[in-house]
């Protein structure tokens, strides 16, 4: 029979890390089973054969708009599939407000975008955005698709892939990338080892964090799951990059974005306001969508706008209940159960997720036979 736990494994490993720690109460850890328990990612399907091709197409710097750069640009294999910048750059000649968030595990996202505009069931709808949207990749789908038509081993590989004969298509090469970007998977994680009954995989302060986590920290209440996020949006208050609105390039960027979505009054707005640009609801201002707490080791720094440098600084942040307008609570930990709460959500994340770029295959002129 399986165990009555918050966590996913043995009532003897949760006891185990429950006794290392006097923080952990047993109402805290009552009130933590209301939330879904933190588990292993189960497996995930995906086309083999397209994501292949999709592995090309990510890569491949003809998919955006001047052909200067692409989808790993932004979300590089080397820096935790993101760019480790506190805001991104953006399409060329432009930059962005934002960060670039991984693509580990975004097969399993609930919401896609600090925002949570996008569906996460639906992968080839996030490429879609970031392909055809102006200010990331700015491309034209059927532009697109002509490119890819005049590179004969892409066309090669799209009759394998979806079927014999078929030409490539705009709508269907964002879905194609979409099969790559759900291959992205966490791998050999501790925390994975130590749920399905590894007791050594996580070390003892680990396994306090563990039960802090669950108990007294309380973060369990957003992040659970396998992915460690809920998939709601929430307000931390976490304070704006001054960045932003300091560089005219970042500020004319957010204020587009808030114009094509229909925000009212939008050139009025001075600060990042969420997902209120999307909603219209004034309750959603300033709240974004609960990132994965997967793989955090690679993907500093951290929230939206990479205000939180380290995990140091995010557990601090977090124990003083957020920033102004925060929907959270001080936690009161002390300095030994911060470091603890670290080692903890450091064993969340793996092995790095390595992926070679393919060398790209070069164009050529398409022949359609004689006349």
């Amino acid at each position: 029979m399986k165990s009555k736990t918050t966590l996913g494994v043995t009532a003897g490993a949760l006891l185990g890390a429950v006794a290392l720690t006097a923080c952990a109460t047993t109402s805290a850890l009552v009130a933590a089973d209301q939330y879904p328990a933190l588990a292993p990612l189960p497996e995930i399907k995906f086309n083999q054969a397209q994501a292949e091709l999709g592995r090309y197409f990510f890569f491949d710097s003809r998919l955006s708009g001047d052909a200067a750069i692409a989808c790993a640009s932004c979300h590089d294999p080397k820096k935790g599939w993101g760019d480790g910048m506190a805001l991104s750059k953006g399409y060329p000649a432009s930059e962005y407000f934002r960060n670039s968030p991984t693509l580990i595990n975004a097969g399993y996202r609930k919401r896609f975008l600090w925002d949570g505009r996008l569906d996460g069931s639906d992968a080839g709808t996030l490429v879609r955005d970031m392909i055809t949207e102006a200010h990331t990749m700015n491309a034209d789908a059927r532009l697109v698709q002509e490119r890819i038509k005049q590179v004969p081993e892409y066309v090669e590989m799209w009759g394998k892939a979806l079927k014999p004969n078929d030409d490539p298509n705009g709508m269907r090469i964002f879905n194609i990338v979409g099969e790559f970007i759900k291959s992205l998977r966490s791998k050999n994680v501790p925390f994975d080892r130590f749920a399905a009954g590894d007791a050594s995989a996580l070390s003892d302060a680990a396994q306090a964090g563990l039960a802090l986590f669950n108990g007294k920290a309380q973060c369990i209440s957003c992040h659970n799951g396998p992915t460690a996020s809920d998939g709601q949006l929430h307000k931390t208050g976490v304070p704006e990059n001054p960045e932003v609105w300091n560089t005219p390039l970042r500020a004319i960027t957010m204020l587009r974005h808030y114009s094509s979505n229909g925000m009212p009054n939008y050139m009025k707005a001075r600060t990042d306001l969420g997902a209120y640009a999307i909603t219209k609801d004034p309750g959603d201002k300033g709240k974004f969508n609960t990132p994965s707490l997967r793989e955090l080791k690679y993907t500093a720094p951290y929230m939206h706008n990479g205000m939180l440098a380290t995990l140091d600084k995010v557990v601090d942040f977090y124990d003083k209940g957020g920033g102004p307008g925060s929907e959270l609570k001080p936690l009161g930990l002390s300095g030994a159960e911060k470091k603890q709460l670290v080692a903890f959500l450091e064993s969340l994340s793996g092995d790095p997720v390595v992926v070679e770029a393919p060398a790209m295959p070069d164009y050529k002129v398409r022949a359609f036979g004689k006349n």
